[in-house]
């Protein structure tokens, strides 16, 4: 199964790094915003989409981050391509099914709220890959 998602950062009050979070209440837990790639969808395009549809945020991509790859609930293989991203554009969030809320929270103590060590291990790449450049960025 390949999916594809995004570490979605900004400088909140006084310039902290923040990241967003999203809770999926089908398993209870906090985790970075992602999903599985439709049929001829890069994996690129799916992160954008699924970043807009779980959070309500269109987002520019920036540095790519390491692939997580794991077992599924159901022991299925499972490929995540993670990058780092911007909001360009909050439209607002709607809770749905999927993910009923969504959080800001300062990166550096982000590992509190994420529920995987995979994701918190993102965030702190994300934050070193962002630390002289723009939240979504690597420059």
């Amino acid at each position: 199964m390949r999916a594809a998602g995004g570490v979605v950062l900004r400088r909140g009050d006084g310039g902290r790094l923040e990241v967003l979070a999203v809770h999926r209440p089908r398993y209870d837990d906090w985790s970075l915003p992602k999903g599985k790639l439709d049929d001829g969808e890069t994996s690129a395009a799916a992160a954008v989409r699924e970043l807009r549809e779980e959070t309500g945020c269109e987002c520019a991509l920036g540095s790519e981050l390491p692939t997580v790859r794991y077992r599924d609930r159901r022991g299925r293989p499972k490929e995540v391509r993670f990058w780092t991203a911007e909001v360009v554009e909050d439209h607002g969030f709607a809770p749905s099914d999927e993910v009923d809320d969504r959080r800001w929270v300062p990166a550096g103590s982000a590992a509190t709220l994420l529920t995987y060590a995979a994701d918190r291990d993102l965030v702190e790449l994300a934050r070193l890959a962002t630390r002289s450049g723009n939240p979504g960025t690597s420059s």
